[in-house]
């Protein structure tokens, strides 16, 4: 093969890659794709809230927020005491929240009959049309929830995706923004520690 040629392939590979990360319905899937492979390990910290300093109890911030579920139902944070929550932030236009989405749900597999945990995957524009045929299209089994209240800052104030875990006294455990992976060993065990406390 010509050097001539091997430029010409080249370039065509790299216009095909640019163009998956530009058109939206592509992007998600090739950033998957990526993970999959293990090219692309979104890092995640689990300790960015761990000092007792830096938490925030539900009683002076959080006791108002509320969401409402895909069934209507009104989900109260406060209610959620007791439980470790993990709340994902996440709308249907974006390719890495679509991306992180198939993670998210192996750990919500992991964990959706332990009576001490609780997900809301939060779609932040409250469309539950395109969020329902979302999952379908994925088959995920995701729980759908919407904003019921004002979202504090203190959880989403920047990008999405953006996770929250509470531990069980309703304080913030950890808090990322951006994609990660959520099937990953490390999550597992910080979640079960967390379980366990």
């Amino acid at each position: 093969m010509s050097p001539k040629t091997k430029k010409i392939i080249g370039n065509v590979v790299f216009v095909l890659l640019i163009g998956l990360l530009i058109w939206p319905t592509s992007r998600s899937y090739f950033l998957q794709f990526l993970m999959k492979i293990g090219f692309f390990k979104p890092k995640l910290e689990l300790n960015s809230a761990s000092k007792e300093s830096d938490r925030v109890s539900p009683e002076d911030a959080f006791n108002h927020v509320s969401f409402v579920n895909s069934l209507g139902e009104t989900v109260k944070v406060a209610d959620l005491k007791g439980k470790v929550v993990f709340i994902n932030f996440w709308a249907t236009w974006c390719a890495r929240c679509r991306a992180e989405m198939p993670s998210i749900n192996v750990l919500y597999n992991r964990y959706k009959d332990n009576p001490n945990m609780v997900f809301l995957i939060v779609e932040i524009e409250g469309n539950k049309a395109k969020a329902e045929a979302f999952m379908k299209e994925q088959q995920l089994g995701l729980p759908i929830s919407f904003p019921n209240s004002d979202i504090p800052k203190e959880w989403l104030s920047g990008p999405i995706p953006s996770t929250v875990i509470l531990d069980k006294a309703g304080k913030v455990a950890t808090r990322h923004e951006g994609m990660a992976d959520y099937s990953s060993p490390d999550v597992g065990k910080f979640i079960q520690d967390l379980i366990n406390k």
